[in-house]
């Protein structure tokens, strides 16, 4: 296991990372501010972000994290568990993210860590490969918030 009281090793290159690894990061908490900050820069005012007298009388009975803002805080969390740790120094490009599930909402204040293990290492030529992992974005009471799959290119050691 990596990540808290784990190996911290810098990983360099695809075969540095092992089906079945898992890395647990630091914790970030959501503020108000993030949750303006994301309305302003993506256009999505929904009143349930927004709008606390909106929210109060909604089924969560306040304002709640978008779901995509939790996503890119939590999967930006990997970044905190040191240089080249989460990702390796070869990293290429995101190749793709599937089943996204937001399954329990994130409010003003919640603090959130992201628990993520690697489920497959594949090969696309001799310089390259896809490290694919399952995300699980947990808060302070170790509530499971929302799951994905992550794809990414990486390059391969050199012969």
């Amino acid at each position: 296991m990596s990540g808290q009281g784990a190996s911290t090793m810098e990983k360099l290159f695809l075969e540095d990372y092992e089906v079945g690894e898992v890395f647990i990061t630091p914790a970030r908490t959501i503020t108000e501010t993030d949750i303006v900050s994301f309305a302003g820069l993506t256009g999505d005012w929904h009143p349930m972000h927004t709008d606390a007298t909106y929210a109060a009388e909604g089924m969560f009975g306040e304002r709640i994290a978008h779901g995509f803002l939790t996503l890119v805080i939590a999967s930006a969390l990997i970044f905190r568990l040191g240089r080249y740790v989460g990702l390796p120094k070869s990293f290429i490009a995101f190749y793709g993210l599937d089943d996204v599930r937001f399954t329990a909402p994130v409010k003003i204040g919640d603090t959130l860590h992201l628990e993520y293990e690697v489920v497959a290492i594949e090969d696309k030529d001799e310089t390259k490969g896809l490290l694919t992992a399952t995300g699980a974005i947990k808060n302070q009471r170790d509530e499971l918030c929302g799951t994905y799959r992550w794809r990414l290119l990486c390059g391969k050691r050199p012969a």
